[in-house]
């Protein structure tokens, strides 16, 4: 597994996560509310918290995580990872945060998408990348559906989101080289 690989794309670098990116910034995201909106974020991280997580993304040689910079200031906005990956199944679950609101709306999440899933399917060999997306969450919807990802079922009622039932949709791309019927 390529897991300490440098990508880049026309606008944005991808770097693996390691420790370094234990920073203010970084814990700010995980601590904003409207950024961690539709993740399974419940309580204020500290900055322990985030150290003990990046060490643990550090060490696990199953984990593909980038953080996401872009390319002319350097600046770190987010972060994309594929985990897990089934090797023998040759699947894995991708997950997204662009983290700075200020880049929000800029296309970076699509062109992060993008690059990754590509790397996944070209140099990791996967055939199939999945995401469980909130029905309510219909920007990220569109993102997925613009990338490539189609629906494949619906978790209804899954999760509790802002005090109700919200149905979970699972979503999957497949990879364009190989045959992938029923």
């Amino acid at each position: 597994m390529s897991k300490r690989i440098i990508l880049d794309s026309p606008r944005l670098y991808f770097r693996p996560v390691d420790s370094t990116y234990c920073t203010d910034t970084y814990l700010n995201w995980l601590n904003d509310a409207e950024v961690t909106r539709y993740m399974e974020i419940f309580e204020p991280y500290t900055k322990d918290q985030l150290m003990d997580f990046l060490n643990k993304a550090e060490s696990n040689e199953d984990l593909l995580f980038w953080a996401i910079h872009i390319k002319d200031s350097g600046k770190h906005i987010g972060n994309i990872k594929i985990d897990p990956v089934n090797r023998r199944h040759r699947h894995a679950e991708l997950g997204l945060m662009i983290g700075d609101r200020q880049e929000w709306g800029k296309g970076y999440a699509t062109e992060a998408t993008k690059k990754i899933v590509r790397y996944c399917f070209e140099q990791e060999h996967l055939h199939k990348i999945t995401l469980g997306v909130l029905a309510d969450n219909v920007q990220a919807i569109k993102l997925y559906e613009k990338v490539g990802f189609e629906k494949e079922g619906v978790y209804k009622e899954h999760v509790i989101f802002e005090n109700e039932f919200c149905s979970v949709i699972r979503m999957a791309i497949f990879s364009p080289e190989e045959n992938h019927g029923s």
